[in-house]
Protein backbone atom coordinates (compact mmCIF):
# COMPACT_ATOMS: atom_id res chain seq x y z
CA UNK A 1 0.00 0.00 0.00
CA UNK A 2 1.14 3.32 -1.01
CA UNK A 3 2.23 5.69 2.05
CA UNK A 4 -0.38 7.80 2.67
CA UNK A 5 1.15 10.19 4.74
CA UNK A 6 1.80 13.82 3.38
CA UNK A 7 3.14 16.12 5.83
CA UNK A 8 5.28 14.29 9.11
CA UNK A 9 6.62 16.82 11.29
CA UNK A 10 8.86 14.99 14.65
CA UNK A 11 10.17 16.45 17.37
CA UNK A 12 9.78 19.97 15.94
CA UNK A 13 11.55 23.04 17.59
CA UNK A 14 11.84 26.27 16.29
CA UNK A 15 13.89 29.86 18.82
CA UNK A 16 14.09 32.92 17.27
CA UNK A 17 16.99 34.60 18.79
CA UNK A 18 17.51 38.27 20.02
CA UNK A 19 19.09 40.49 22.08
CA UNK A 20 17.60 39.43 25.35
CA UNK A 21 18.12 36.00 24.40
CA UNK A 22 16.44 33.10 22.53
CA UNK A 23 12.90 32.62 22.40
CA UNK A 24 11.15 29.07 22.33
CA UNK A 25 7.86 29.42 19.87
CA UNK A 26 7.61 26.06 18.73
CA UNK A 27 8.32 22.91 21.66
CA UNK A 28 8.41 19.87 20.84
CA UNK A 29 5.27 19.10 17.41
CA UNK A 30 4.42 15.72 16.17
CA UNK A 31 1.83 15.72 13.46
CA UNK A 32 0.98 13.28 10.73
CA UNK A 33 -1.21 14.90 8.03
CA UNK A 34 -2.59 12.04 5.60
CA UNK A 35 -2.99 12.72 2.02
CA UNK A 36 -7.22 14.45 1.12
CA UNK A 37 -7.13 15.31 4.78
CA UNK A 38 -8.86 18.96 5.49
CA UNK A 39 -7.30 19.94 8.88
CA UNK A 40 -8.22 23.42 11.15
CA UNK A 41 -4.99 24.76 12.91
CA UNK A 42 -6.30 27.22 15.88
CA UNK A 43 -4.65 28.60 19.17
CA UNK A 44 -4.32 31.79 20.55
CA UNK A 45 -2.25 34.57 19.28
CA UNK A 46 1.87 33.61 20.29
CA UNK A 47 0.83 29.94 20.13
CA UNK A 48 3.31 29.07 17.00
CA UNK A 49 0.40 28.58 14.75
CA UNK A 50 1.41 31.15 12.15
CA UNK A 51 5.12 30.07 12.45
CA UNK A 52 4.37 26.41 12.68
CA UNK A 53 2.38 27.02 9.13
CA UNK A 54 5.30 28.67 8.07
CA UNK A 55 7.38 25.97 8.57
CA UNK A 56 4.68 23.62 6.92
CA UNK A 57 5.29 26.32 3.48
CA UNK A 58 9.06 26.04 3.46
CA UNK A 59 9.05 29.59 4.65
CA UNK A 60 11.10 29.22 7.16
CA UNK A 61 13.07 26.11 9.09
CA UNK A 62 12.62 24.62 12.36
CA UNK A 63 15.22 24.85 14.97
CA UNK A 64 15.42 21.08 15.36
CA UNK A 65 13.42 18.48 14.57
CA UNK A 66 12.48 16.81 11.41
CA UNK A 67 9.52 17.58 8.42
CA UNK A 68 8.96 15.66 5.62
CA UNK A 69 6.88 16.24 2.92
CA UNK A 70 5.71 14.54 0.49
CA UNK A 71 8.35 12.21 1.32
CA UNK A 72 11.09 14.44 0.98
CA UNK A 73 13.01 15.47 4.33
CA UNK A 74 12.93 19.12 3.76
CA UNK A 75 16.29 19.69 6.24
CA UNK A 76 18.53 18.02 3.72
CA UNK A 77 17.12 20.03 0.80
CA UNK A 78 18.97 22.66 -0.84
CA UNK A 79 17.82 26.32 -1.42
CA UNK A 80 16.91 25.60 -4.89
CA UNK A 81 15.57 22.50 -3.95
CA UNK A 82 13.30 23.45 -1.21
CA UNK A 83 12.21 26.49 -3.96
CA UNK A 84 11.52 23.38 -6.30
CA UNK A 85 9.72 21.34 -3.22
CA UNK A 86 7.66 24.39 -2.50
CA UNK A 87 6.58 25.48 -5.68
CA UNK A 88 5.48 21.76 -6.70
CA UNK A 89 3.54 20.44 -3.52
CA UNK A 90 2.47 23.74 -2.35
CA UNK A 91 -0.25 26.35 -3.32
CA UNK A 92 -0.86 29.31 -0.73
CA UNK A 93 -3.70 31.50 0.13
CA UNK A 94 -3.81 34.27 2.35
CA UNK A 95 -5.86 36.49 4.31
CA UNK A 96 -4.64 39.85 2.27
CA UNK A 97 -5.46 38.40 -1.22
CA UNK A 98 -1.86 39.42 -1.75
CA UNK A 99 -3.19 40.30 -6.36
CA UNK A 100 -1.05 42.46 -7.94
CA UNK A 101 -2.98 45.95 -8.76
CA UNK A 102 -2.08 46.58 -12.02
CA UNK A 103 -2.59 43.08 -13.63
CA UNK A 104 -6.04 41.92 -14.67
CA UNK A 105 -7.17 38.81 -13.02
CA UNK A 106 -6.12 36.38 -15.92
CA UNK A 107 -2.32 37.65 -15.39
CA UNK A 108 -2.59 37.38 -11.70
CA UNK A 109 -3.48 33.64 -11.54
CA UNK A 110 -0.86 32.93 -14.02
CA UNK A 111 1.41 34.37 -11.98
CA UNK A 112 3.36 31.55 -10.82
CA UNK A 113 3.38 30.13 -14.60
CA UNK A 114 5.64 32.80 -15.54
CA UNK A 115 8.42 32.33 -12.75
CA UNK A 116 7.94 28.27 -14.33
CA UNK A 117 8.70 28.92 -17.71
CA UNK A 118 5.64 28.16 -19.32
CA UNK A 119 4.40 29.78 -22.36
CA UNK A 120 1.95 32.63 -23.07
CA UNK A 121 -0.59 31.18 -24.54
CA UNK A 122 -0.37 27.92 -22.18
CA UNK A 123 -0.70 30.43 -19.13
CA UNK A 124 -3.38 32.36 -20.46
CA UNK A 125 -5.42 28.89 -21.07
CA UNK A 126 -4.84 27.33 -17.91
CA UNK A 127 -5.49 30.54 -15.92
CA UNK A 128 -8.73 31.26 -17.72
CA UNK A 129 -9.73 27.70 -16.77
CA UNK A 130 -9.29 28.05 -13.40
CA UNK A 131 -11.09 31.51 -13.19
CA UNK A 132 -14.07 29.56 -14.51
CA UNK A 133 -13.61 26.65 -11.97
CA UNK A 134 -13.76 29.49 -9.48
CA UNK A 135 -17.23 30.96 -10.17
CA UNK A 136 -15.59 34.34 -12.89
CA UNK A 137 -15.40 33.06 -16.21
CA UNK A 138 -16.30 36.09 -17.43
CA UNK A 139 -14.08 38.59 -15.27
CA UNK A 140 -10.85 37.94 -16.39
CA UNK A 141 -10.28 41.08 -17.90
CA UNK A 142 -10.90 42.88 -14.37
CA UNK A 143 -8.49 44.16 -12.13
CA UNK A 144 -8.84 43.61 -8.72
CA UNK A 145 -10.21 46.73 -7.52
CA UNK A 146 -13.13 46.04 -9.65
CA UNK A 147 -14.08 42.93 -8.45
CA UNK A 148 -15.21 42.69 -4.57
CA UNK A 149 -13.08 40.92 -1.65
CA UNK A 150 -14.76 37.85 -1.64
CA UNK A 151 -14.26 37.42 -5.84
CA UNK A 152 -10.67 38.56 -5.05
CA UNK A 153 -10.01 35.75 -2.58
CA UNK A 154 -11.33 33.16 -5.24
CA UNK A 155 -9.06 34.73 -7.72
CA UNK A 156 -6.46 33.92 -5.00
CA UNK A 157 -7.48 30.55 -4.76
CA UNK A 158 -7.57 30.10 -8.29
CA UNK A 159 -3.82 31.19 -8.36
CA UNK A 160 -2.92 28.56 -5.79
CA UNK A 161 -4.41 26.13 -7.91
CA UNK A 162 -1.90 26.87 -10.96
CA UNK A 163 0.64 24.26 -10.33
CA UNK A 164 -1.63 21.74 -9.60
CA UNK A 165 -0.82 21.41 -5.86
CA UNK A 166 -0.91 18.72 -3.91
CA UNK A 167 -1.40 20.63 -0.69
CA UNK A 168 -3.04 23.94 -0.05
CA UNK A 169 -1.75 26.08 3.11
CA UNK A 170 -5.15 28.82 3.64
CA UNK A 171 -3.92 31.37 6.59
CA UNK A 172 -7.58 33.12 7.54
CA UNK A 173 -8.51 33.10 4.44
CA UNK A 174 -11.74 34.43 5.51
CA UNK A 175 -9.73 37.14 7.64
CA UNK A 176 -11.14 40.12 5.63
CA UNK A 177 -14.53 38.83 4.54
CA UNK A 178 -18.11 39.15 5.77
CA UNK A 179 -19.96 36.23 7.17
CA UNK A 180 -21.71 34.89 4.40
CA UNK A 181 -18.82 35.58 1.53
CA UNK A 182 -16.76 33.43 4.33
CA UNK A 183 -19.00 30.23 3.60
CA UNK A 184 -19.05 30.81 0.34
CA UNK A 185 -15.04 30.62 0.06
CA UNK A 186 -15.10 27.83 3.14
CA UNK A 187 -17.50 26.24 0.71
CA UNK A 188 -14.94 26.37 -2.47
CA UNK A 189 -12.54 25.06 -0.33
CA UNK A 190 -14.50 22.19 0.84
CA UNK A 191 -15.25 21.64 -2.76
CA UNK A 192 -11.60 21.22 -3.65
CA UNK A 193 -10.95 18.99 -0.84
CA UNK A 194 -13.78 16.67 -1.41
CA UNK A 195 -13.79 16.25 -5.03
CA UNK A 196 -10.62 17.19 -6.33
CA UNK A 197 -8.78 14.90 -3.09
CA UNK A 198 -6.40 18.70 -2.04
CA UNK A 199 -5.02 18.34 1.36
CA UNK A 200 -5.71 21.25 3.26
CA UNK A 201 -4.19 22.64 6.35
CA UNK A 202 -6.31 26.49 7.05
CA UNK A 203 -5.49 28.62 9.76
CA UNK A 204 -8.54 30.30 11.55
CA UNK A 205 -8.93 32.41 14.60
CA UNK A 206 -13.43 31.43 14.01
CA UNK A 207 -14.74 27.85 15.45
CA UNK A 208 -17.70 28.05 12.55
CA UNK A 209 -14.39 28.23 9.78
CA UNK A 210 -12.91 25.39 11.94
CA UNK A 211 -16.10 23.65 11.25
CA UNK A 212 -16.16 23.00 7.64
CA UNK A 213 -12.57 20.88 8.39
CA UNK A 214 -12.13 17.44 9.19
CA UNK A 215 -9.96 17.43 12.06
CA UNK A 216 -8.84 20.45 14.32
CA UNK A 217 -5.17 20.69 15.54
CA UNK A 218 -4.98 23.35 18.37
CA UNK A 219 -1.53 25.47 19.41
CA UNK A 220 -1.08 26.99 22.82
CA UNK A 221 2.30 28.14 24.17
CA UNK A 222 4.21 26.25 20.99
CA UNK A 223 2.79 22.92 21.98
CA UNK A 224 -0.28 21.18 20.14
CA UNK A 225 -2.76 20.61 22.79
CA UNK A 226 -5.52 19.09 21.18
CA UNK A 227 -5.83 16.72 18.15
CA UNK A 228 -8.89 14.97 16.82
CA UNK A 229 -11.87 15.16 14.29
CA UNK A 230 -14.43 17.62 14.51
CA UNK A 231 -17.95 16.44 14.70
CA UNK A 232 -21.09 17.30 13.29
CA UNK A 233 -22.19 18.86 16.63
CA UNK A 234 -18.83 21.25 16.38
CA UNK A 235 -15.29 21.68 18.01
CA UNK A 236 -15.76 20.43 21.74
CA UNK A 237 -12.12 20.89 24.42
CA UNK A 238 -10.74 23.37 22.53
CA UNK A 239 -9.96 27.10 24.27
CA UNK A 240 -11.66 29.92 23.06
Amino acid sequence: MPDQSLIQVEHLYKEYYTDAGSVPVLKDVNLEIRKGEFVAIMGPSGSGKSTFMNILGCLDLPTAGRYVLDGRDVGTLQKDALAGLRNEVIGFVFQGFNLLPRANLVDNVALPLVYAGVDKEERRRRSEELLAKVGLATHGHHAPNQISGGQQQRVAIARALINKPRLILADEPTGNLDTSTSEEIMKLLSDLNQHDGITIVLVTHEPDIAAHAGRMVQFVDGKVTHDGAITHGGIEGVQA
